[in-house]
């Protein structure tokens, strides 16, 4: 492991990384390292418990949230999700349009920002302002009326509205915003005391600023570049050693029961070449074995990776507060374990 650490220390130099690495094997600390600034301005390093923004990687809270309700007999994955849906209406969606499917991205609904054709996050904000999207009914209207990409099931496509709808079952079926579902009955259950759904315009101590560099090598913060606050498909603030909590929760079925953790590490759907994905996770799987359960997340300011290796026990945070860095990082880690 001296090694590894040596190339991370290269790499993370050499990119001028600003972020967290935490590697455990089972409950054993192999690495933690802290490169950069939280806040540029203040000189305000990065330390083990800072609180950095994951983007999607949160998407798979969102699939263990569903799989509670179905644990709970609330509904099943084979359910049609606009027969729960009360109090919002999508008139142009296929009503055979399922759970499973909003899951594994296969439904076909149009998405807010489509990651395939679309690159720049900071594009949707020219028209609608940011800082009004504060809870999940907010992102509707930005789909509501938009027809159907194909038909439900065809393929894979990822979606980010999607996330959105099955935040807005959880709501119905809960009684609780969702926001406030996760932190009770996910980080709460995993001892995640550092973790929330963070408004930017009222951070707590010890956040990480997201960061974007512009062309001429100045730093601007990501506060006007993504929603005021997270939800549903995105934007949680998280702790290094609280995701290790967070996957060590979701093995040892603190989270769910062994039959519904199974289902969501099951790989569903198949992306490309060994690339496939569970509920709300990606999975590599090479001869019929899983190698890797992983996450990642993207967004202007933001970039995240993390992994649980089932054969080793081993897993992996890399937090950045910048465009990029974190895949770099990771990918080294990767290809050593």
């Amino acid at each position: 492991m001296n090694h590894l650490a040596d190339c991370i220390e290269a790499e993370a130099k050499q990119n001028n990384f600003s972020g967290i690495v935490l590697v455990n094997q089972q409950d054993k600390e192999i690495i933690s390292s802290c490169y950069g600034y939280a806040n540029k301005s203040d000189k305000r390093e990065n330390n083990i418990h800072t609180r950095f923004g994951i983007a999607s990687g949160c998407k798979l809270f969102t699939a263990v949230a569903v799989c509670q309700l179905v644990e709970q007999g609330l509904i099943s994955f084979e359910s049609r999700v606009l027969d729960y849906l009360k109090k919002v209406d999508f008139p142009l969606f296929n009503p055979e349009i399922t759970i499973h499917q909003l899951l594994t991205h296969s439904s076909g609904i149009p998405d807010y920002f489509d990651e395939t054709i679309m690159d720049d996050f900071e594009e949707l904000w020219k028209t609608r302002p940011m800082y009004t999207l504060r809870q999940l009914n907010d992102f509707v209207s930005l789909f509501q009326n938009l027809p159907m990409m194909r038909t439900p099931g065809e393929r894979f496509h990822y979606n980010n509205a999607g996330y959105i709808v099955l935040g807005l079952l959880v709501e119905e079926l809960s009684g609780m915003s969702f926001c406030d579902y996760v932190e009770l009955h996910i980080f709460k259950a995993c001892g995640m005391k550092q973790s929330g759904y963070f408004t930017l315009d009222a951070l707590p101590a010890n956040c990480a600023l997201g960061y974007i560099e512009e062309e001429n090598g100045d730093w601007r913060t990501n506060i006007y570049s993504i929603p005021v606050k997270g939800g549903a498909d995105g934007g949680a603030f998280v702790t290094a050693p609280d995701m290790q909590l967070f996957w060590k929760g979701l093995m040892n079925h603190t989270l769910l029961s062994p039959v519904l953790t199974s289902l969501l590490l099951t790989p569903h759907i198949h992306v490309d070449g060994e690339g496939y994905y569970g509920y709300g996770v990606w999975i590599t799987l090479r001869e019929g074995e899983v190698i890797k359960f992983h996450i990642m997340g993207y967004d202007p300011g933001v970039s995240f990776r993390s992994a649980f290796y089932p054969a080793s026990g081993e897993t992996v945070v890399v937090m950045c507060n910048t465009n990029s860095g974190a895949s770099q990082i990771f990918n080294k880690i990767d290809n050593r374990l």
